[in-house]
């Protein structure tokens, strides 16, 4: 053989293990693509405030939800699913599949909204399963590091502040339409309404992420107050036998059913749909489904149910629920009565999608995967809900405690809900022995959650986050306390409290008080101008102008104090922090001496010691 023949030989040899070798690189690559779309995508759609009769497939004669009642029919429905009777407490149990009273969340306001830093969520839980993780909209569980969205596991997440729209920490002035939101912390003003806009960046997301398993979250912060919405849906029922505030908010949730549809229509178009796990649920019972006027007129439905939001009779937390899976094992069109609640979902979907899940806190939730896929009954199951909303949980206070057949409602009313949907019947002298059963599970279940309750400390100082801009939002007070901007406006409430903060380090920080939101630019003793009010939209008043004449700061031991100019929009104080915990206090005092808190309060770390 020649040298010339040889090495003609031994490059076609090497070309030959080249092109093997890319041939099995890109096999690889395709397996391990292949693999990975085996993962289904889950996307949870979260609506607020709707309650289970504000369905038209639910028998509502008023309301139009064509998308949602299609997807009904290609769905499995859980017609005994549960949640929080509020916001911020549905949102921390399903995060964390444990309930709110465990983990700073049993109330929507008043510091205690904020999800403790060592839970465990969902989003982390997927993110370390290998998902792409993201959240478009309302959150209610911490507005400051670490307790924002994209702190504790969404890679992308935009968002309201506080509790939605309007709300006290939400961006000033937002009104649905053409707002401001927090993409990843940072303010973005975009175009379009509210839920419009939720539902346009899931999907702009979706296409740019779906070469990957994704993990979307949409907790719509629709349709709660204030019930604004493009006029179109609000005259949907201008003819219907309903009060204007509910047109408007059934016209909210049309709008939402509609948004609804175009995105599982993308996903259809995009042939994603089979793969991805798509669940439709909601934060509590109806807030507007149903009015009942002085008289005893009723308007609205709320599918015979007693309760709206805030109750803790079924009509405040059973809400409606659908699951579709077409390439898992869930029955298309199929209806299960067994008790599940949003605590379940966490380890559901982790163990659906095959995701190591360690249990490192004690869990309310369990993996009710054998429910939905194969039917299984859970007879003797029982869970707790309660309607907390104070400043610590006492036990007994608004409890239910439920399983698929029974409800004790205050350890003392026994209802069989298969007899007796509406609860109308309390029949606990009849089963004795079934009240004391579920009264010994409740007091066991108190036991269990009483060691944890605490609260959540917001950190000064932590070089990721500084300055920090705490709201009066997440004061710790029994008073009335302004959680909307337009009590925020008519400056008439004045609670009496405090922040719970931890000083990271020591150092010298800055204070600045503010009356009015800092991107507002208000003088102190600004009337913020009026906003008009429309046919589909509420109005923002006029602002009350307020005379202070000093301000102090106070941690622990330590208090500064400084005279206010009115006509700046804020009082700079500054002084120097021992690392610690301590209760934050900031106020403002007129020439009588009357007191008033800093309504939004900047904290900058200038130096260290």
């Amino acid at each position: 053989m020649t040298y010339r023949t040889f090495t003609q030989l031994l490059s076609s040899v090497c070309l030959i293990l080249m092109l093997s070798c890319g041939q099995k690189k890109k096999s690889d690559s395709a397996s391990e693509a292949t693999r990975s779309k085996e993962k289904p995508n889950v996307i949870i759609v979260f609506a607020d405030d709707q309650g289970y009769g504000d369905l038209a497939s639910h028998g509502n004669p008023y309301i139009k939800t064509p998308n949602l009642d299609a997807f009904a029919k290609e769905s499995l429905e859980l017609t005994n699913f549960h949640v929080g009777t509020t916001c911020a407490p549905s949102r921390a149990g399903l995060m964390t599949g444990r309930n709110g009273n465990r983990n700073n969340a049993w109330h929507t306001i008043a510091g205690c909204s904020i999800l403790l830093e060592d839970e465990k969520t969902m989003a982390e839980v997927f993110k370390e399963g290998g998902y792409n993780t993201a959240m478009f909209g309302k959150w209610h569980l911490g507005d400051n590091y670490p307790f924002r969205p994209h702190d504790r596991g969404f890679e992308h997440a935009l968002y309201n502040g506080g509790g939605g729209v309007q709300q006290t920490p939400d961006y000033w002035n937002n009104t649905y339409f053409d707002d401001t939101y927090f993409r990843n912390g940072e303010p973005v003003k975009l175009e379009g309404y509210c839920t419009d806009v939720w539902f346009n960046e899931a999907i702009k997301h979706i296409q740019r992420t779906e070469d990957e398993p994704f993990f979307l979250y949409l907790p719509l912060n629709a349709a709660h107050s204030p019930f604004n919405v493009p006029e179109s849906y609000a005259k949907m029922y201008e003819n219907e036998p309903l009060a204007d505030y509910q047109k408007r908010f059934y016209g909210m949730i049309s709008n939402i059913d509609e948004n609804f549809g175009k995105l599982v229509r993308f996903l259809k178009d995009r042939k994603l749909f089979d793969n991805t796990i798509v669940i439709y649920t909601t934060d509590n019972g109806t807030a507007a489904g149903i009015k009942t006027d002085k008289d005893g007129n009723v308007t609205g439905y709320n599918a015979g149910l007693k309760g709206t939001k805030g109750s803790h009779y079924d009509g405040g937390h059973k809400v409606p629920f659908f699951i579709s899976w077409p390439d898992g094992d869930i029955k298309k069109g199929s209806v299960n009565n067994e008790l599940v609640a949003n605590v379940d979902l966490l380890p559901t979907l982790a163990h659906m999608s095959g995701i190591p899940f360690e249990v490192d806190k004690p869990l309310d939730g369990a993996n009710v995967a054998p429910v939905l896929l194969e039917g299984k009954k859970e007879d003797d199951r029982m869970l707790v809900i309660d309607t907390q909303r104070g400043q610590w949980p006492i036990k007994g206070k608004n409890s239910c405690v439920m399983t698929t057949e029974w409800r004790l409602i205050d350890g003392t009313e026994l209802y069989n809900i298969i007899e007796d949907p509406g609860q109308k019947n309390d029949i606990a002298e009849e089963h004795p022995e079934v009240v004391k059963k579920m009264k010994a599970y409740y007091d066991q279940w108190w036991s269990s959650i009483e060691p944890e309750m605490r609260y959540a400390e917001i950190p000064l100082g932590d070089p990721k986050a500084n300055p920090v801009t705490i709201t009066v939002h997440d004061m710790h007070t029994d008073d009335n306390i302004p959680w909307n901007q337009v009590q925020i406006r008519q400056g008439e409430f004045a609670p009496d409290g405090y922040y719970s903060i931890k000083v990271v380090e020591d150092g010298l920080y800055q204070f600045k008080l503010y009356r009015y939101a800092p991107e507002s630019d208000l003088a102190l003793n600004a009337a913020a101008d009026r906003i008009s009010e429309s046919y589909s939209m509420d109005e923002l008043p006029a602002g009350r102008s307020l005379n202070f004449e000093s301000a102090a700061v106070q941690l622990g031991d330590f208090e500064v104090k400084a005279d206010v100019n009115m006509e700046a929009p804020f009082v700079l104080l500054e002084g120097k922090l021992e690392k610690g915990s301590y209760r934050l206090q900031s106020n403002f005092f007129t020439e009588e001496g009357a007191k008033m808190p800093a309504y939004y309060i900047e904290i900058n770390k200038k130096s260290t010691l």
